[in-house]
Order: C-alpha cells, then structure tokens, then sequence
C-alpha cells in the first residue's frame, strides 16, 4: 500500500499514550518509524531534510517526570535544525516552545489581545509574596515547565503562603520560573478543552472536577504512570475522582479565538483550554497544549475517532 511512501516519523517520548495513534497506522499500513525522543542523537552536517516523507513531533513536557527531562531542551534545538534543513514538521520549534513554556503562552494570549486570569512571572520562590500582594488570595503557582498539573499548588491564605515557603512546598521546576495566578471559580464546575487538527476545530468538551486537581488530561492513559502525580486524575478514574467529561459544540466566537491561538503558536495538532469565571461570566483562556491527546473511549463519547482524522491529516500532509 504506502510502504512506497517515504515514512513518517513519529518523534515521540511517553511509552503508552500513542498506542492508538501506532494501531491505526499500523491497520492502514502506512509507513512509519517510531523515534524514541529519550535516547536520540543526530548529526548535524548530515543531510536530513531527505530522512523521513514527515517528522511528527510528540515530545511531553511532562517528560521530567518519567526521568527524561535530558530530550526536553535537546528536543528543541532538534527541531530548529529539522526546520533548518528543510524538513516538514508537525509541531514544530515553534509549537514545542509554547507547549514548554506557560510564561511564553501568555505572552501570546495577551499578544492576540484574548483575556487569561492575572498572572505573575516569577523566577525565586519569595517573589510569591509581592505577586500575592497585587493578585489577592486565593491563587496557585504553577511551574513554567509542567505537564499533568505537575506541581500547582494552590493557597488559599497570607498564612499559607508562609507555611508553603517556610516548607519549600513551592517548586519553580526545571527552569526556576513559575507563574503566580489568581484562582478562577469555575462556572458549572468545568473547563472546557477545544481540540485542533490542522489549525482547525475538531472537537471540544467539558470536563469536570472536584476542584482540588489540576491535572484533567481526558485521555485514559494519563493514570496509568510508573510516576504519580500528586491531584492527577483521568478519565479512566473519573467515576472515584470525581472527573467527568462530556462532549460539546463551542459557540463560534469561541471557535475562531482557538484557531487563532493555535495558528499564532504555530500549533498543526494541539489543544487550548479555557474557563468560565462563576464571578462574572467571564472566558478566560490559560492552557495551550501542543501535545494534545485525545479523549479516551472516543468513538463512543464523540461519534467518530480522531486518530482516522489525525492519520489522514498526516499522510496529506507528508504526500502534499
């Protein structure tokens, strides 16, 4: 069939989650080579724009947390010299540097002029302190680099904000900077997360929490880790924790802002989220996911797979 074809890369690190994207490249047979981003290296005087027909970049931030932080930055300047030589990638530098940087995603939003709760970039723990002072209480902290709700913790006191600096609850993550944002309630007790294909609307929905977890990856594979989260839920736990989600049209309002968010970072295939303030009505946009993945049991839940979807946009693309 297309073994003819020049294979597509999938640049990948998270042992489990593209199961499915592999099976249905496997049922249709189409050519591919899986790269494992963790233990790579490339050489860069060899020509490279000739390797693959197209390199899909599926790098975690949360990698760090599996003990691969190491393909974090590497990862990056891979996909510089990839662009450099010509090569046609999907979530490419561009993309990758917004999914590892929450500081950088807001930069964007403010940008485009779309509205995000007030926020804080910090590069030392104390610093809480004078961002609380201008933010007000409650808020939460959140790693610039996370990944699976990594290391958000939520204060709710002047008090403890003190206990959590006195215990150095408060970690700034691998690249010491860290957002210091005010706490949103959320209206109906959900978020809702739109996801793209092509710089287009796919599919969104709602999922809803408890509010003590922050961490509300819908794929089922997201709880199934060697290393645990504290707060994180999936889907696959839903029912116990407290998580549900269900599927939903966006007014198209909502549907252009996205496509403008994706399209300004440079994002083929990725997510955004976005919440509505219980105070005032409010949407406030906080989450850019360039490693977006799918709802588990989507067939189900949405009325068709989006890894058919996501494979015919990969092989348009590599063939185009």
């Amino acid at each position: 069939m297309s073994q003819t074809q020049s294979p597509i890369a999938i640049y990948y690190e998270h042992p489990d989650w593209f199961r499915l994207l592999f099976a249905e490249l496997d049922r249709r047979g189409t050519n591919y080579i899986k790269l494992d981003a963790s233990r790579y290296s490339y050489d860069v005087a060899a020509e490279e724009e000739n390797r693959y027909g197209l390199f899909f970049n599926r790098m975690s931030a949360s990698a760090y947390l599996r003990g691969h932080g190491n393909a974090m930055f590497f990862t990056r300047d891979y996909l510089a010299h990839l662009e450099r030589s010509g090569s046609r990638v999907i979530n490419g530098h561009q993309a990758f540097s917004f999914e590892i940087s929450k500081a950088a995603q807001l930069s964007l939003l403010h940008s485009l002029g779309i509205p995000f709760p007030r926020s804080r970039v910090i590069n030392q723990a104390e610093q809480t302190i004078s961002a609380a002072a201008e933010l007000g209480f409650p808020l939460i902290i959140k790693p610039n680099i996370g990944g699976r709700g990594a290391g958000i913790v939520r204060l709710n006191s002047a008090a403890e904000l003190e206990q959590a600096l006195a215990t150095k609850l408060i970690d700034l993550g691998i690249d010491s900077t860290a957002l210091v944002q005010e706490f949103i309630p959320t209206r109906g007790g959900h978020i809702h997360r739109v996801e793209t294909l092509g710089g287009k609307f796919l599919y969104a929905m709602r999922v809803f929490t408890t509010g003590e977890n922050f961490n509300l990856c819908p794929a089922e594979i997201c709880q199934i880790e060697s290393v645990a989260t504290e707060g994180a839920m999936c889907l696959v736990d839903g029912p116990k924790a407290g998580l549900k989600i269900e599927p939903y049209h966006p007014p198209p309002d909502v549907i252009n802002t996205v496509e403008r968010i994706v399209a300004g970072a440079k994002i083929d295939v990725g997510g955004v989220e976005y919440i509505i303030d219980e105070r005032d009505g409010r949407l406030l946009f906080y989450d850019i996911n360039a490693l977006s993945n799918f709802v588990a049991g989507a067939p189900r839940i949405l009325g068709f797979d989006p890894h058919e979807r996501l494979v015919d946009y990969l092989e348009q693309r590599r063939d185009a």
